[in-house]
């Protein structure tokens, strides 16, 4: 059996579809075919069930997908321990975290395990999930779940809550408290579509009229010193603000009659749960985080 045919019918009987499998795997459609009909007649058994409108596994298919998931998971383990050196390890986070949690663990981290090299990546959600998968990086710290992957592992860290921020001279500052419905008619400031941070203030201004922010900010740092400035409020994690509120920059407001929280979220490939130096990383992060 060829490996390549192997990882496109794995594909395939992960996704159920060959259109799918094809645009993962930047091949052709009739390529993709071909491969899984070749590996039908070397085994000589049918793999997918074609009489329905949806592709499905059949008997022979759902056992050889097994073994096929073990196969390439395999691999990935073999090229990872050969081509990673034995003392690094590669954590990615995202710009919040990288700044406010971070620094804390790998200090603590590096002083425990002095022999060990740390790799820090930058980035949004979705290109940090991207990165674990394809075994780029270690382990990645985010807020909220990761998407479904029975190749990824996740642990929440802590539980975070959401906070309200505004300029120091509004009139919300000075009692440090309001009822959504208050700050609903508030003019706020949010993140692009897209980011971890926007589905936040989406899901705690939900209702039968969404409420536009009146500007959109990639940068935390930029949208928190935006706020300072007067231009209006922000939802972000008390992680995130905390240092901001600390200086006196902004005032942080709490949300009365709601509970509006995230969680933190380190998620990690499953065949790389043995590296001794991510299993270290893992240990600190819990710690620093509370759990």
């Amino acid at each position: 059996m060829e490996l390549r045919h192997i990882r496109t019918f794995e594909t395939v009987a992960r996704t159920l579809s060959v259109t799918q499998a094809a645009r993962e795997l930047h091949y052709a459609q009739s390529s993709v075919s071909d491969q899984v009909q070749s590996l039908e007649r070397e085994l000589g058994v049918e793999l997918l069930d074609r009489t329905q409108r949806r592709i499905r596994l059949t008997p022979q298919g759902m056992v050889l997908s097994e073994y096929a998931d073990r196969i390439l998971k395999l691999l990935d383990e073999a090229r990872w321990a050969v081509a990673r050196p034995g003392t690094e390890v590669a954590v990615g986070a995202l710009e919040t975290v990288c700044l406010h949690l971070l620094p804390g663990v790998l200090s603590r981290y590096r002083s425990q395990y002095p022999e060990a090299r740390v790799r820090v990546v930058q980035d949004n959600r979705g290109e940090l999930y991207k990165a674990v998968r394809r075994g780029d990086l270690d382990v990645c710290v985010t807020f909220g779940d990761p998407p479904p992957d029975p190749a990824l592992r996740a642990e929440t860290l802590a539980e975070e809550p959401l906070v309200v921020i505004a300029p120091r001279d509004h009139p919300l500052a000075a009692r440090g408290r309001a009822r959504l419905a208050e700050l609903a008619a508030e003019p706020f400031l949010a993140t692009g579509q897209g980011c971890g941070f926007r589905e936040m203030y989406d899901d705690a201004f939900r209702g039968p009229v969404p409420k536009e922010p009146v500007a959109e900010v990639s940068s935390i740092g930029t949208l928190g010193a935006c706020v300072a400035a007067g231009m209006g409020c922000a939802l972000l994690p008390a992680l995130a603000v905390r240092a901001q509120a600390e200086r006196g920059e902004v005032a942080v407001v709490e949300v009365d009659d709601v509970d509006l929280h995230t969680t933190v979220t380190m998620t990690w490939l499953d065949r790389s749960s043995t590296n001794p130096n991510l299993l270290g990383l893992q240990t600190v992060l819990r710690k620093q985080s509370g759990g």
